[in-house]
């Protein structure tokens, strides 16, 4: 069920807002979530709003250049990704421009309500983004 939340970065310079289904969420073992034990979940550009920060956000792609991790340049937290994809995920179309938040990063999401979402895991590592990989408890 979507709800909006409130997020921000360690030392509050970003602050957006996002309408997001947390059920959604999923970890990755691609090299970068994998470093940063990143935990998502995806929105659509016309739910998310940066409320605070776009002069504090820094750009960082790898590898194909296709998504924009996006990290507070004050405190170096990873604070959400964003990107314009066509492709199938979690078995929904995922179409246009999309936000890829941080889970960790909302500030309203209670310890209790983020302990009870169940957590979908991909093999970014492999370029299979549909399955889980072998080994998810690292993640």
């Amino acid at each position: 069920m979507q709800k909006t939340y409130h997020g921000s970065c360690h030392c509050g310079a970003v602050q957006f807002e996002a309408k997001a289904d947390l059920a959604t969420g999923s970890r990755c073992n691609c090299s970068i979530c994998t470093k940063a034990r990143y935990w998502k979940t995806l929105v659509k550009r016309d739910d998310f709003k940066l409320l605070q920060g776009t002069n504090a956000l820094a750009d960082y792609q790898f590898g194909s250049n296709t998504i924009h991790h996006q990290f507070c340049r004050t405190c170096g937290v990873k604070v959400f990704g964003r990107a314009h994809l066509d492709i199938e995920f979690q078995g929904q179309p995922l179409r246009g421009e999309f936000y890829a938040i941080n889970i960790a990063c909302l500030d309203d999401a209670t310890p209790a309500e983020l302990d009870a979402l169940p957590i979908a895991y991909e093999d970014g590592r492999a370029d299979h983004w549909e399955r889980a990989p072998a080994e998810t408890r690292y993640l």
